[in-house]
């Protein structure tokens, strides 16, 4: 039905006779309130026809259900402008936060430069990749071709056939390798792959930052897996990988049947956890700095990536005992041309689509947390659990861990998965 008034004509209609007083046509209707001799119409049927006087044609009455555009528009004004002044604020706010971080890490950067000026004010390429990355006990590598966007991802797999697929996420500023212990322990019952996500290492890295919104990482999951011949994984996701873990377990949950997750809330919870809790901010204020161009790149770049190198090897927040060659095995990736771009543009995208709705979440779960985590708050696992089905999730909180687990307690992390899995197994 279209929103006009409309008539309806019929050549020939038999004559109408007058409606009687004790007709259906021509009662009054009890209690109505309406004019003698009338019928009361409801609002909520049409209005009963009118008979043309030459009692040829049946003339339907403009129908009034549909409301006027300009009622419509007037009506939404309100909350169309209330959402353009918090998305304003939000941006202001989001702003001034990214000039106070980026004057702090300045003064780290420069710190760093005059701590050790043979570094000098940019990072070393690295011409020859460490040889931890070519262990051929990890697996094969090789490049995915995605069928959405026709992307080239490169991947490290090892166990196909063995049973399910159990696909691995990283997170920031790590790739592939950071999965080499979970590679090796679960490539015996399933067929493990790690991928370096769109922008990281050999992977392909478009230049324009729209080319990293979460819509276009949700279509890369979908076609690697589908890619690989399955229709579901195992879906295992670390800091921005678990991010984009929940996100792809909401929207295609008929393509995850397992998921771990492992320090990194879904967008809408760290959201509303964030605006209730202003500490969280404070641990996650290098994201304000990445929302600015082309400075946070030459920020961790300076000295050599010191501030990368400090991130990684801290002696409480980062991952102890790493080794040289591992270190570079995450810095000869960073150190490329435009290494640094693809990741950050990530972050640029992160406040693309606020505010977000709450979500529920249904895929079962395994969520592992580092309670000395320097990134997120321990409140945000019962924030996570509060989003959830009954039943569905399984937490653990390690007592001693910090943000990377896989790395730095891979032994404890190992036996919750297998605890997890092992009906999948049976």
């Amino acid at each position: 039905m279209c929103a006009g008034s409309f008539c309806l004509s019929r050549p020939s209609v038999p004559s109408a006779r007058p409606a009687s007083p004790d007709s259906t046509e021509g009662h009054q209707a009890k209690g109505g309130g309406g004019l003698p001799g009338t019928d009361p119409v409801s609002p909520l049927q049409p209005p009963p026809p009118v008979h043309s006087p030459d009692h040829s044609a049946v003339i339907v009455p403009e129908r009034r259900g549909d409301m006027p555009e300009l009622v419509v528009t007037a009506l939404l004004a309100p909350s169309r402008l209330t959402l353009k002044l918090l998305r304003a604020f939000m941006w202001s706010f989001v702003y001034c936060a990214a000039g106070l971080t980026a004057a702090v890490y300045g003064c780290i950067a420069l710190t760093n430069v005059l701590c050790r000026p043979r570094r000098g004010c940019c990072g070393q390429p690295r011409c020859a990749a460490p040889a931890c990355l070519k262990d051929p006990t990890l697996g094969e590598h090789d490049f995915l071709s995605l069928r959405s966007s026709g992307l080239r991802l490169h991947s490290v797999s090892a166990g196909r056939g063995n049973g399910p697929l159990m696909l691995f996420l990283h997170g920031f500023p790590e790739n592939w390798f950071s999965w080499r212990y979970q590679l090796r322990e679960f490539q015996t019952r399933f067929h493990v792959v790690a991928v370096d996500l769109r922008g990281y290492g050999p992977s392909d890295a478009p230049k324009d930052v729209d080319c990293y919104t979460t819509d276009l990482l949700m279509a890369d999951i979908q076609d690697i897996i589908l890619g690989l011949g399955y229709s579901k994984c195992i879906l295992v996701g670390h800091d921005w990988g678990a991010v984009l873990a929940w996100n792809f377990s909401i929207y295609f949950p008929s393509l995850v049947e397992r998921m771990v997750v492992v320090s990194g809330p879904p967008m809408s919870v760290y959201q509303d956890y964030s605006i209730r809790h202003i500490g969280q901010f404070f641990r996650s204020n290098y994201m304000f700095l990445f929302q600015l161009p082309w400075l946070p790149e030459k920020l961790l770049s300076m000295s050599d990536f010191q501030i990368l190198k400090t991130t990684l090897t801290h002696r409480k927040r980062g991952i102890p005992h790493l080794t040289p060659d591992e270190l570079e095995a995450f810095l000869y990736d960073f150190s490329q041309p435009r290494g640094l771009s693809g990741p950050i543009n990530y972050y640029r995208n992160i406040f693309r689509n606020f505010p977000l709705e709450p979500q529920e979440l249904a895929t079962p779960t395994l969520l592992l947390w580092g309670e000395k985590d320097p990134y997120f708050e321990l409140g945000l696992v019962r924030a996570i659990g509060s989003r959830f089905v009954p039943g569905r999730l399984e937490t653990h909180i390690l007592p001693d861990a910090g943000h990377w687990i896989p790395q730095t307690h891979p032994k404890e992390m190992h036996q919750y998965m297998w605890a997890f899995l092992q009906d999948l197994l049976d």
